[in-house]
């Protein structure tokens, strides 16, 4: 075999490998959040609420609604996705020999019902927080908001 056909092969195979650690890795940590304990879920949303923070200059008040509004998102998101899996959910609907229709149309039910009863609540803390924002704040969060999730960069 040739040597550059034998270096580009390696290299290929090397920097597949490289390439495909680097994705376990990074995807590893994307599913954490699922098993988090109540105490690592608090200390969470306090880093993120100090983080929020810090990027803002918040004062005492507007990080104590920030605070409000991490809590009230965190309830809501814990009745919609509730106690129970949400995998071995799915899988009791295809359990059997057909789709089980019925049962589908109760989980989605309580689901939104879930999302009705809780939604104000967010709602109302989410609008406190903002309006308790200065206006070169509130440009910060717009600004934010416009870069979207994949701000690196810009």
């Amino acid at each position: 075999m040739k040597p550059w056909i034998k270096r580009t092969l390696i290299g290929f195979f090397g920097l597949s490998a490289l390439f495909g650690g680097l994705a376990a890795w990074a995807h590893h940590g994307m599913h954490r959040w699922h098993a988090m304990s109540a105490e690592e879920s608090a200390a969470m949303r306090a880093r993120m609420v100090d983080r929020v923070s810090g990027h803002l200059d918040l004062d005492a008040a507007q990080k104590a609604k920030l605070g409000v509004l991490a809590e009230k998102i965190h309830q809501q998101r814990s009745a919609v996705v509730g106690a129970t899996n949400p995998r071995a959910e799915f899988q009791a609907l295809i359990a059997g020999p057909s789709f089980d229709r019925t049962r589908a149309g109760a989980l989605l039910e309580s689901k939104l019902s879930s999302v009705h009863t809780g939604a104000p609540e967010v709602i109302n803390a989410l609008g406190d927080f903002y309006d308790s924002l200065r206006p070169e704040q509130q440009a910060k969060v717009r600004d934010f908001m416009a870069r979207g999730r994949h701000r690196h960069g810009a």
